[in-house]
Formats: structure tokens, sequence, C-alpha cells
């Protein structure tokens, strides 16, 4: 049986427009380079073509890995992020016991994980020690570099973008 993935509402939709453009957009577009490509001739040096043909390659393969996700996705739904506890949908301000830097991070599940905006996995690290906790909770997170403690400062549900 295939892992449940976790996903907010915004997560899934995301998926599905980057799913539907690859469908009906990316595909289409890379079969018609494809066919200019074969209309130069020899395509066993063909440079246009093997291009193509990797491109095709990998957007079937990204369709195939947004449809499994979607398909065993389950989405947490607002009644389940209350803002008490640490979930997917909340946003979550942490300070590190040992240097009082303080920080946020916005819990979503893997596939929607962007670490670079401050959205974390609930399977990361981090996201995996702090889900369930409240705020006041002292958590201790095993990272690369060692152990590190975080207390959670406030939680608050993550608001939607309309």
């Amino acid at each position: 049986m295939a892992e449940e993935i976790l996903l907010t509402q915004e997560g899934y939709d995301k998926l599905e427009k980057e799913l539907d453009n690859l469908v009906y957009v990316k595909r289409r577009e890379v079969a018609k380079r494809i066919k200019t490509a074969r209309e130069f001739g020899d395509i066993s040096e063909n440079s246009e073509y093997d291009d193509a043909k990797n491109e095709q390659a990998f957007i079937e393969g990204r369709i195939k890995e947004i449809e499994n996700m979607l398909r065993n996705a389950r989405i947490v739904t607002d009644d389940e992020i209350t803002g008490e506890t640490v979930n997917l949908g909340t946003t979550v301000e942490l300070k590190d016991k040992e240097t009082q830097e303080e920080f946020a991070y916005t819990i979503v599940g893997s596939a929607e994980a962007d670490p670079l905006n401050f959205k974390i996995s609930n399977e990361s690290p981090i996201g995996k020690a702090i889900l369930g906790h409240s705020v006041g909770d002292v958590v201790k997170v095993e990272v690369p570099s060692g152990l590190m403690e975080y207390e959670i400062l406030s939680i608050e549900k993550t608001r939607k973008k309309e």
C-alpha cells in the first residue's frame, strides 16, 4: 500500500496546476519539438532530437510522480489545524536555546517544502521534532551538526492565499 502524503489545500492545488501544465502544455510543446527534430533527417546525430526526447522523459516522469502524490494525498483540513499544537498548515516561531536566535517556519507536506521560503516539511528533522508540541515546549532536534534545542514561542494557523 502506498504511503499517505499529507498536503495543505494550497499544496494540493499547486500540484494539480503543475500537472495540468505538464499534461496540456509541456507535453504538447515537446511533442512538436520531437516532430520538428525528426524532420531534420538522421536522428542518430541530431542533438535537438536527443534534447527533446530527454525533456519528454523528464516530463513523463514528473507527471507520474505528481499523479502518484495526488492519488495518495490527504489534505489536512482546517478542523485539524487549531493553532494550539504544531501541525501542517501552522506557522511556528522558534527560538534557538543556544544562540537565542528567533525564526519562523511554516509546516507543510514534503511535496510542498521550500526551505528558502521558510516552508519546511513535516518529515524534516525540525518538522518531525516539533509536530504535536505546544507553545512553551522545548524540543530537542538531532541535526547533522549535533543536538539542537528549540523553544516554541508561538503557533498560528497559516493564512490562506486568496
